[in-house]
């Protein structure tokens, strides 16, 4: 597991199925609250071609509300902590332990699209956009552009992916 100390993610908890955070502030991190990420579940042919079941099996995750909208919102919001995320093929039980540890600074915007500046491995899963349909562990420095639609626009300025799909196909 890899722990990086920049403006902040766990891309994951977000693009996957996260819970709100809990109220109260994380343990030894003033400022900081838990967002902890749920279980979940994607259809066969919406990320790979056989369904998958994710599950956090180490979530250390916790959120900073940096600024708000005018009704409260959050505006911008930093991750970060240590996120291992059980990726699995429902059909045939092969799973892939993913390291999702990175951090992340995320606007979030009035129409419903989000922006990710991103640093470190985060999974992505991806419906539409500029990587093919699938589930992905991308690792390094890179944006993202989530339009209000779902279209998820992945600027990779030095990274690296890495094909779930493949891995536990």
């Amino acid at each position: 597991m890899r722990r990086t100390a920049l403006a902040p993610l766990a891309l994951t908890a977000l693009l996957l199925g996260a819970t709100p955070a809990a109220a109260g502030t994380a343990p030894g991190t003033p400022g900081w609250e838990p967002a902890p990420t749920a279980p979940w579940d994607v259809a066969a042919g919406v990320r790979c071609d056989f369904p998958v079941h994710g599950e956090p099996v180490v979530d250390e995750v916790v959120q900073r509300v940096l600024s708000t909208h005018a009704d409260g919102s959050p505006k911008r919001v930093a991750y970060k902590g240590d996120l291992v995320i059980r990726v699995t093929n429902t059909e045939t039980g092969a799973h892939y332990d993913a390291d999702a540890s990175g951090t992340a600074l995320v606007e979030y915007r009035s129409d419903g699209s989000q922006f990710w500046t991103v640093h470190g491995p985060v999974l992505v899963g991806v419906g539409e956009g500029t990587l093919p349909r699938g589930l992905y562990i991308v690792d390094g420095v890179y944006t993202l552009d989530i339009s209000a639609s779902g279209y998820k626009d992945v600027r990779l300025l030095h990274a690296t992916t890495d094909d779930l799909c493949a891995r536990i196909g």
